[in-house]
């Protein structure tokens, strides 16, 4: 059995060999730690993989992102990282005054100067899974663009503004899922952290009414190619799990720890469960016994007895010991 097999059985909620492997590393890890993160892939290799692409540059640039300091992204947002290796927090918001609305620009550059000549090749050469990421997080992006507390009182007061925004920022969200449609991917994935510990952070109703659409919209258009759809969210969102299967996300990347797994076992064969094992507590602070009993308690919610419907995904933080990774894998392997 391929990856990309295996990773597609588990999709289609058909019985696999084992789950399917995917270690995220944050930017630190990558650039302080390669070492052990090379001992670790090849102890445990992969099953999902990413497309050879760039998207162009954008114009409002300026700074390196990953490094202490500060930095400004493509959208205008201006980041700033206490240390090395992490993206930070937005410190500076491009529309803190609606005044500037009209005559913003988003960055269609972005999209215009990106380069996809490699991306069919790129999936055709490998046995993996190829899921490409994409820049689309419509929640999080307003944030980040105007402000969490403006973004909080534009919602609750319905302003024709926030409307606007939300329809410009779909509009460029829709064409970057247009053009991977076209691609040779097997699955796109996009996201928005919508939960805190406890709760969303909106209402579960404004939520439908504001943001659901345009998920729908994504997840039709990577349908519509036949492609899986794949989608992250930080936090206890427990209350649009059915909404989420509603509109067709296939995999879906959250906090389980926030959440009570055994509930969310209802619904198992409706969406699969893109891992995670708990990244706040137990994989930097816990002992690989503690690591152990993780995944074991996912997978027996979540895993078995059908043994698919789960992808064995964790998040390689800058201080989560080595051991705690592998172990991760290594119990994974027991079912």
């Amino acid at each position: 059995m391929t990856s990309r097999e295996r990773v597609i059985r588990t999709l289609e909620f058909k019985e696999i060999d084992r789950a399917p492997r995917d270690l995220w590393c944050l930017p630190g890890v990558m650039s302080q730690r390669l070492d052990e993160v090379n001992e670790v892939s090849m102890k445990f290799p992969g099953d999902i993989g990413y497309p050879d692409h760039s998207y162009g540059s954008g114009e409002s640039c300026k700074g390196e992102p990953f490094k202490a300091g500060s930095w400004i992204d493509e959208w205008g947002s201006e980041w700033h990282a206490g240390e090395d290796g992490i993206a930070g927090e937005v410190k500076g918001y491009p529309l803190t005054d609606w005044a500037k609305l009209d005559s913003y620009k988003l960055p269609w550059e972005c999209l215009d100067n990106a380069d996809f000549s490699r991306v069919n090749k790129s999936c055709n050469d490998t046995d993996k899974f190829v899921r490409a990421g994409t820049k689309t997080r419509p929640f999080e992006r307003m944030q980040f663009l105007r402000g969490t507390e403006n973004l909080f009182m534009d919602l609750a007061y319905g302003t024709k503004e926030v409307y606007k925004l939300r329809d410009m920022l779909h509009e460029f969200s829709l064409r970057e899922m247009e053009m991977w449609a076209k691609t040779d991917v097997d699955g796109v994935s996009f996201m928005d952290d919508w939960g805190s510990q406890l709760s969303l952070l909106i209402s579960p109703d404004m939520w439908r009414e504001f943001f659901k659409p345009l998920y729908k919209d994504y997840c039709d258009i990577i349908h519509g190619s036949g492609k899986y759809v794949f989608f992250h969210s930080d936090g206890n969102i427990e209350a649009i799990y059915p909404d989420l299967i509603e509109i067709g996300i296939n995999a879906i990347n959250s906090q389980l720890f926030c959440m009570d797994i055994k509930k969310l076992s209802q619904y198992k064969g409706k969406i699969v469960f893109w891992g995670e094992i708990d990244r706040q507590f137990v994989l930097p602070f816990g002992t690989t016994d503690d690591v152990k009993a993780a995944v074991a308690r996912a997978a027996n919610h979540l895993f078995l007895p059908e043994r698919t419907g789960m992808i064995a995904q964790c998040e390689w933080g800058m201080n989560d010991p080595k051991k705690n990774i592998e172990a991760v894998f290594a119990e994974w392997n027991k079912y």
